[in-house]
C-alpha cells in the first residue's frame, strides 16, 4: 500500500524508517519531512494542518494509509476531517479522534478524564484571567514547588515549575494576562508537586483493546544534570532500568486499563498512539500528562525496539483487531542522543553546514530539523539530529551514541554528554 506520514521531525523519520522496511509499503510519503526522510521516502511540502492540501496528496497518489506524527492537526480534528470526507473516509488514519485529542490539547481535560476514571495523579485546580486572585490564593495553601501548566498546546514548552511563592503568582498573572503562551495559556492548571524520578509508557489502541510498548524516559533540561531551559527533549532511554514486574503491574493495572477503559465508555473513537506521562513516587505511579501521539526523542527509542511489521500492527490498530496480533519487542536497550542548535530553545540560527554523517557506525541517524539543499545537509531547527544505538546494556549503547556523535559537527552543535546519569 502507498502510506503517508504527516511531520517534519525525528519522530517521523522514525516512523518512516520503521515503515520503509516493510514488505507492504510500496510507496512512502512524508509531509513535509527532512533531510533523513527524503533519503527513504518522498517529500512532500505541505503544512501538517492544511487538511484540504492533505486530502488532495492522498487522494492523488492512492495513499492508504496516514499515520500523524504530530499534535496540531490531531487536536485540529483530521480524524475527524477523513471520517467526514467522502474521498477519505477508507483511508486508515491513525491517530485519535478530536475529542480523544484532548487529552493532550487541554491540561484541564486531561485532569477531569483522570479525576472521573480513578487515575492516579496530583490535585489541581485551574484558573482563567478572571479567577487569578483565587489562582493566588491556591498557590498560598500549596507548598513549593509550584507547577503552573498552560490549558492548550504550548509546543512542550507550556510548563513551569517554580520554587519562590511570589515568582509563581507573577508567572501566573504572566501567563493569563500577558499571554506568555499565546492562547494556550488561557487558562492555566495549578497542581500539586510530585516528588519523583519520570517515565513514559506508550500504549497502542484501537479504542477496545491495546498493547504496551516499550517504556522509555526522556530528559527534557537544556543543561547537565537537568538543569536550564525545558527543550522538546534531549536524548532518551528504552526500556527504563527502573521499572520492574510489580511497577509496570501497577500501572497497567491502575493507569493504562482504565484509561482505555474510559475512552471506550466515553465512546471516544480512538485509534493510535497514548503517551502516558508518569511519575514514580515511593514505588507508586503517577499521571503527570496525557499526549496522543508518539513523543519525540522516545519514539527514536522505542520503534527501533518493535522487531514486528510495523504496518500490520497499525492496519489492526485501525481495524480495532489489536488483540489478534503480537507485538515482538527487541530485547536490546536503544538510547538516542539529540544534537541541538547553540542557543537553543531560545534564539538559534538555520542553515548551518553538517559534516561527517557519512562517518556514522553502528548506530542510526534520525534526522529532526534538516533540509538538503545543493548537496549539502543543513541544519533547519533547535533539535537538529538524534543518533540512536543499542546494546544490551543502555551504558554501552550509550557510548557508540556518544563515539559516534564526535564524528560530526555543525557550527554551535550542543548535546547533553550527561543522557542518563540518574540511572
Amino acid at each position: 500500500m502507498n502510506i503517508l506520514i504527516l511531520g517534519s521531525g525525528g519522530r517521523e523519520h522514525t516512523f518512516a524508517y520503521k515503515i520503509a522496511q516493510s514488505s507492504r509499503c510500496s510507496n512512502l510519503f512524508v509531509a513535509p519531512g527532512n533531510a533523513g526522510t527524503a533519503s527513504i521516502a518522498t517529500n512532500v511540502a505541505i503544512n501538517v494542518t492544511d487538511f484540504e492540501a492533505i486530502k488532495n496528496c492522498v487522494v492523488e497518489n492512492n495513499i492508504e494509509m496516514v499515520v500523524v506524527g504530530p499534535e496540531d492537526p490531531l487536536v485540529q480534528g483530521i480524524a475527524d476531517y477523513f471520517a467526514e470526507t467522502s474521498e477519505l473516509k477508507n483511508v486508515m488514519l491513525i491517530g485519535p479522534s478530536k475529542r480523544g485529542a484532548l487529552l493532550e490539547g487541554s491540561k484541564q481535560r486531561a485532569k477531569e478524564f483522570m479525576m472521573q476514571h480513578n487515575i492516579p495523579t496530583a490535585a489541581y485546580e485551574s484558573f482563567t484571567v478572571e479567577s487569578l486572585e483565587a489562582g493566588k490564593t491556591f498557590l498560598e495553601q500549596l507548598n513549593p514547588p509550584y507547577v503552573l501548566k498552560a490549558d492548550g498546546l504550548a509546543a512542550g514548552k507550556g510548563v513551569l515549575i517554580l520554587n519562590d511563592l511570589d515568582e509563581a503568582k507573577q508567572e501566573l498573572e504572566n501567563m493569563l494576562t500577558h499571554s506568555k503562551f499565546g492562547e494556550a495559556s488561557s487558562k492555566v492548571v495549578i497542581e500539586e508537586f510530585l516528588d519523583g524520578i519520570e517515565l513514559s509508557v506508550f500504549v497502542l489502541t484501537d479504542g477496545k483493546n491495546y498493547k504496551v510498548l516499550p517504556t522509555a524516559k526522556d530528559y527534557k533540561r537544556i543543561g547537565e544534570g537537568d538543569t536550564g531551559l525545558n527543550t522538546g527533549g534531549m536524548g532518551a532511554i528504552s526500556p527504563v532500568p527502573f521499572v520492574d514486574e510489580e511497577l509496570m503491574k501497577k500501572i497497567e493495572d491502575r493507569i493504562v486499563k482504565p484509561t482505555v477503559n474510559g475512552l471506550s465508555e466515553e465512546n471516544i473513537d480512538y485509534k493510535g498512539f497514548v503517551f502516558i506521562g508518569l511519575i514514580k513516587v515511593n514505588n507508586e505511579p503517577y499521571v503527570i500528562e496525557y499526549n496522543v501521539r508518539m513523543g519525540d526523542p522516545e519514539t527514536e527509542v522505542v520503534l527501533p525496539r518493535i522487531k514486528t511489521d510495523l504496518v500490520d500492527v497499525l492496519e489492526a490498530t485501525y481495524r480495532q483487531k489489536l488483540d489478534t496480533i503480537d507485538i515482538e519487542i527487541d530485547e536490546r536497550a536503544a538510547t538516542t542522543v539529540m544534537l541541538v542548535s547553540g542557543g537553543y530553545p531560545e534564539d538559534y540560527e538555520k542553515g548551518k553546514e553538517i559534516s561527517g554523517l557519512e562517518n556514522i557506525e553502528d548506530s542510526i541517524v534520525f534526522h529532526a530539523g534538516t533540509k538538503s539543499e545543493a548537496g549539502k545537509v543543513l541544519t533547519n531547527g533547535g533539535r537538529v539530529i538524534a543518533i540512536t544505538s543499542m546494546d544490551n546494556d543502555f551504558r554501552k549503547a550509550l557510548k557508540k551514541s556518544y563515539q559516534n556523535i564526535d564524528k560530526l559537527s555543525f557550527d554551535r552543535m550542543n548535546y547533553r554528554r550527561d543522557i542518563g546519569f540518574d540511572l
